[in-house]
């Protein structure tokens, strides 16, 4: 059974070796598309296991730092922009808050909608198209995701055009009607290392290789 981190670390790469190399080519945004919902539900499973929570954040938070060159050496056309891994420490940030808050609506929508602010208003990879996915896995039933998911995805055709987004809800589908790719996180790990390293050193790759095919 192919574990979901799999899933996620493949899609990604396949998405990214399309922005480098295939710019013009959809078909490899369209599969890159799943890597995001994979990454959240997988990040969503691990905030909920964790035993330290702590720990947890302080190594997304980490890996964010680490990750920043190699995205701006691999992505050198995105500018200033802030990678994923960034976008997904603030996510899981809030939902360490909205653990805090527990039973305290009014805080919780500002501390939900403070974090939207901040990841639209700085240019983080997703913004709050993140955050808000996080939040249906976090806490709507499996049929409510993806009703919650395809709803968020219209909104982001009209709100920023990314109708190649829509493929992202095969992901949650595949989650959701799947259950045996859910279980596969129980049977089969990743190892921890090349799940942890795998962002920052496949971008490093890409960089290095695009800049030695292109000197």
């Amino acid at each position: 059974m192919i574990p979901i981190q799999f899933l996620a670390m493949l899609t990604m790469l396949i998405d990214h070796i399309g922005v480098v190399w295939h710019p013009n080519d959809t078909a490899w945004r369209i599969i890159g598309r799943l890597a995001l919902p994979f990454y959240i539900y997988a990040m969503v499973i691990g905030y909920s296991r964790t035993r330290d929570v702590t720990r947890y954040l302080t190594r997304v938070g980490l890996l964010a730092v680490i990750s920043q060159l190699p995205y701006q050496f691999a992505f050198p056309t995105y500018g200033l922009a802030i990678n994923v891994i960034a976008t997904l420490f603030f996510c899981l940030l809030t939902l360490l808050l909205l653990d805090w808050l527990k039973g305290k609506a009014i805080a919780s929508f500002l501390v939900i909608a403070a974090v939207m602010v901040l990841l639209e208003a700085l240019p983080f990879d997703y913004g709050g198209y993140a955050l808000l996915l996080m939040l249906i896995y976090r806490y709507a039933t499996p049929h409510m995701m993806v009703l919650l998911h395809l709803a968020l995805n219209v909104f982001s055709i009209f709100y920023k055009s990314w109708t190649l987004q829509l493929f992202s809800l095969l992901s949650t589908l595949w989650i959701v009607y799947m259950p045996a790719l859910m279980g596969s996180m129980d049977r089969i790990r990743m190892p921890r290392f090349l799940w942890r390293s795998f962002y920052p050193l496949h971008l490093l790759i890409i960089a290095i290789v695009y800049y030695v095919m292109n000197p």
